[in-house]
């Protein structure tokens, strides 16, 4: 290896120390601890769940922040979910809550100032609830088949794209999302150029569902939302990318970031009487 191969190698990982001990004290800092829900509705519920769960497990070990985890519904009340600087749904789909009681004192969590990390088909979570369409942006519409594709980062800036590649290759599903709704800031885009469209039907669905979009399709986005703070990711369908390096840096990122945003969980702020309450502008 020749001095110049050296210094660049000495330099990535300098960096990466760095990221490690800072996250460390970051999180230590915070006394953080999150609530992983992996509560699923009727329909399809990914095999991903328990890898996931096990990622952050592992991340809450190394950087020192309290993880819990449930699949009960009976979790949701203020008086449960004010210990938690934010709320992780790793692949959950279709409806979450039990009663409407829980869905309000999910609204009111977001409304306090929370924080919410959303990995993966949690944009096919409560599909029927307008606001959390909203909190999300959209809605889950279809995906393309698995299959490689480019993930390209469209702002390079923002914390929780720092590291990874800024084309990423990645096997993976291609969501598309309807009823979108405007206010998140897109940090990662799919690369639609990058599908197989070698089959009809393949290429009709792809076609039908990108709607205006003719090259960039958003998968990664940030939004300060109704007194919150989320971070959603439509990556991640299979298991083994939970553990594998890249994805489990997207993932932690995603979760610093959010962690670095929410200041206090302050109940008094929540405002809706229902949870179906039309949004506070």
């Amino acid at each position: 290896m020749n001095a110049i191969n050296k210094t660049i190698l000495l330099c990535f990982l300098s960096g990466w120390f760095f990221m490690n001990i800072t996250a460390q004290e970051e999180f230590k800092r915070k006394g953080l601890a999150v609530l992983v829900y992996t509560k699923n509705g009727i329909g399809y519920v990914h095999n991903n769940i328990s890898s996931a769960v096990n990622c952050i497990q592992k991340f809450g070990k190394q950087y020192g922040f309290r993880v819990d985890t449930s699949s009960s519904p009976s979790v949701m009340t203020e008086t449960n979910l004010k210990q938690y600087i934010l709320l992780i749904f790793p692949s959950t789909n279709n409806d979450v809550f039990d009663t409407d009681l829980q869905r309000l004192a999910f609204r009111h969590y977001i409304e306090a100032g929370g924080g919410f990390v959303g990995i993966h088909s949690v944009t096919g979570t409560e599909r029927n609830w307008k606001w959390f369409k909203m909190m999300l942006g959209g809605t889950f519409a279809t995906h393309a088949r698995y299959q490689k594709f480019n993930v390209r980062v469209v702002d390079p800036a923002h914390p929780s794209v720092q590291g990874l590649p800024k084309i990423w290759s990645k096997e993976d599903e291609f969501y598309f999302a309807k009823e979108l709704y405007p206010g998140p800031k897109v940090l990662m885009a799919n690369d639609l150029t990058s599908l197989d469209t070698g089959d009809t039907t393949q290429k009709n669905n792809i076609l039908k569902n990108a709607g205006g979009y003719a090259e960039l399709y958003p998968s990664v986005w940030s939004y300060d939302f109704d007194g919150g703070h989320t971070w959603c990711t439509t990556l991640g369908h299979d298991k083994k990318d939970y553990s594998e390096p890249i994805f489990m840096k997207h993932i932690l990122q995603g979760i610093r970031y959010v962690a670095s945003q929410v200041k206090e969980i302050n109940f008094k702020k929540a405002y809706a009487k229902t949870y179906t309450e039309p949004l506070k502008l």
